[in-house]
């Protein structure tokens, strides 16, 4: 479970990112956050990966409180979620295959470990034949969905994906889109930032609408409900 407890969050240039923000997601929820730029969005993905902690408020994720996290304690919390980015961030001398081990060797992964999981993950987004590929040698929704593997790895009970369609074309994207809900439907919670309106109407999901660091809407298409 994910919760933002009345969060505020204020950088060093004087920046207000989040003001009084508060958000629950239940585990095995799929929930699309969007709003316009500046309105707290990547602030939020920081937090919930423990990038940054807040200014004030509570911020929970999968049973760590991560106001007061330890540092030897970060890892573990890692562990449990996946993060997508939306340019992939894919090692371009390795293929497909070595930068799933490079991963999961990351995080201390066994061989034995590493042999059973990297060829589950890569056939879960249909790309068990491409294991042997270089990034150069994919297509832009290919390397996506690399992404989304190499995100999965762990047997994260989150996702994480901040603009995974930002750089592929509608057809691209709603595929990518597709293959997200296959893995919530499997028991994984997923949540998707994204500025994208008419992919975030095309699926039946909450939306949390945020604008000047606070949740505005909350419901089902873009437009929601407002927030209480």
């Amino acid at each position: 479970m994910i919760r933002l407890i009345d969060v505020y969050k204020d950088y060093p240039n004087g920046t207000h990112a989040l003001n009084g923000l508060s958000l629950e997601i239940h585990d095995g929820e799929f929930v699309f956050l969007v709003g316009p730029s500046g309105s707290g969005k990547s602030t939020v993905i920081k937090l919930l990966i423990g990038e940054i902690e807040p200014t004030e408020g509570r911020v929970m994720v999968n049973g760590f409180s991560l106001r007061n996290i330890r540092d030897r304690q970060i890892p573990y919390m890692r562990r449990t979620v996946g993060v997508i980015f939306q340019d992939f961030r894919l090692i371009e001398h390795k293929t497909v295959y070595d930068n799933m081990v490079f991963a999961m060797r990351a995080v201390g992964a066994g061989p034995k470990e590493i042999r059973k999981r990297v060829p589950y993950c890569l056939n879960l987004v249909g790309l068990e034949n491409k294991s042997r590929r270089h990034p150069s040698e994919l297509s832009g929704g290919e390397q996506q969905r690399v992404a989304i593997a190499r995100a999965l790895l762990n047997n994260p009970s989150t996702i994480i994906a901040d603009e995974p369609t930002g750089n592929l074309d509608p057809a691209r994207s709603l595929e990518i889109m597709r293959l997200l809900g296959h893995i919530n439907a499997l028991g994984t919670t997923v949540l998707v930032v994204t500025h994208e309106k008419d992919l975030v109407n095309r699926f039946d999901k909450r939306v949390v609408k945020l604008e000047r660091g606070r949740v505005v809407a909350d419901g089902k298409g873009y437009s929601g409900r407002k927030a209480e």
